[in-house]
């Protein structure tokens, strides 16, 4: 199964580092969180990447060029200012029309891959995401028997559980995706929602993205001290 890591965004928000290198390749104790993320999925059997690249994609490929994993890591420019949903589009070709697994460059957790995967078939649904509890800074989703019945990006309710990333997704959901410009959180999850397609799987777990550099100190206390494990 194909895991697609979005990689391409600008990470602003971090900019102590993003002037000079990509998001992703921020280090998180002396290793790109890619990395960490990358190793999280093969730790679970998952061996076959696509990441999207964008600013400063080039930075990721040259990494992995020097770099040798044990794992399979397709680099495809998907535009430099292409929105989320808008690099998933631009993957199609990639993905044979075949469920695949979708994160973001910029979070780790503990989620367990496999029950991730086993939830997601077992309800048989377009979309499953990983729903964390996290600060309050982010955006809501309401959940009803594992449905997601109400889903918006930073909202200013606090519902308790969020988006944490880590999807299941079945090929048709491209569909659902018009251009470039469209944010994969925003009109085609908002349309599975009013559609009872997609599923929340809870998780109670470790969590952590990396918005900010207090963040990025966060997560590296945090990987030291192993307790996300």
């Amino acid at each position: 199964m194909k895991v697609v890591i979005l990689a391409g965004g600008f990470g602003s928000r971090i900019s102590e580092y993003t002037k000079k290198i990509p998001k992703p390749m921020v280090k998180i104790n002396h290793l790109p969180i890619l990395i960490h993320i990358m190793k999280h999925y093969y730790n679970y059997g998952f061996d076959d990447f696509i990441i999207a690249l964008g600013y400063k994609g080039k930075i990721i490929k040259n990494f992995f060029q020097k770099k040798k994993y044990p794992w399979k890591t397709k680099l495809v420019n998907t535009g430099l200012k292409t929105m989320t949903g808008g690099r998933l589009k631009r993957l199609s070709k990639f993905l044979n029309k075949e469920t695949f697994m979708l994160t973001y460059g910029d979070g780790l957790s503990n989620v367990n891959l496999k029950k991730l995967l086993s939830f997601h078939k077992k309800n048989n649904k377009m979309v499953t995401l990983t729903a964390v509890r996290p600060p309050a800074r982010f955006g809501g989703l309401k959940i009803k028997n594992n449905y997601v019945n109400y889903f918006k990006e930073k909202s200013k309710l606090d519902e308790g559980w969020i988006n944490g990333g880590f999807f299941v997704i079945e090929p048709k959901f491209l569909k659902l995706i018009k251009s470039d410009k469209t944010f994969l959180e925003r009109e085609p999850l908002e349309k599975v929602t009013k559609m009872k397609n997609l599923m929340a799987f809870r998780h109670n777990g470790f969590w952590q993205c990396m918005d900010t550099l207090r963040d990025k100190e966060k997560l590296e206390i945090i990987l030291k001290s192993k307790k996300y494990v």
